[in-house]
């Protein structure tokens, strides 16, 4: 399977979605390296609230970038360069959180997210992106919830992990306060 990639028409879709989060997608050409790439190559890049990214630049890259901005502790953020950092409930949340915003670009969606996201080479203990998702992932919507990062239905609330996160409750209250 082949991977979504920014040629394949997506920048400016991106880019507007980016801008939501007060991210700017910044392209560079085919044969340069992607500034603030921590693996290199295609991948994209995070200097700063700058999303870097070329041609070839898969779609999913972009997505999880952007959601390690959103994800992390502003401390983080006001150096951000290159190292996105974060532990890995952090993690958990930014592959959850590209998820759900590729349900927002029209004709991607979150099967085609977590396809890519296989093909990617992503690696989930129940095997798929899609089989964490949908079977795997409570702690990590408690997460992203309890940082303010989502509503109760999964649905992005457009703006960056604040400060220190909500105080903790226990699981079942947050799930049932959250869910109900």
């Amino acid at each position: 399977m082949t991977v979504q990639r920014l040629r394949d028409g997506w920048s400016e879709t991106l880019s507007g979605l980016l801008d939501r989060y007060g991210l700017q997608l910044r392209m560079v050409g085919s044969a340069q390296s992607v500034p603030g790439s921590y693996w290199g190559e295609e991948e994209a890049g995070l200097i700063g609230s700058n999303v870097y990214a070329r041609p070839d630049t898969p779609v999913h890259s972009v997505l999880h970038e952007a959601c390690h901005y959103v994800c992390m502790s502003p401390q983080r953020r006001d150096c951000l360069d290159t190292d996105a950092g974060g532990d890995y409930d952090e993690e958990n949340a930014v592959c959850y959180l590209q998820i759900l915003l590729a349900e927002l670009l029209p004709d991607f969606g979150s099967d085609r997210m977590c396809a890519d996201m296989d093909a990617w080479g992503y690696s989930f203990r129940l095997g798929s992106a899609a089989a964490w998702f949908h079977s795997d992932a409570e702690a990590t919507r408690v997460w992203l919830y309890r940082h303010g990062l989502i509503d109760g239905e999964d649905r992005p609330r457009w703006r960056l992990r604040a400060g220190p996160k909500i105080p903790p409750v226990t699981v079942e209250s947050t799930l049932e306060a959250a869910f109900p």
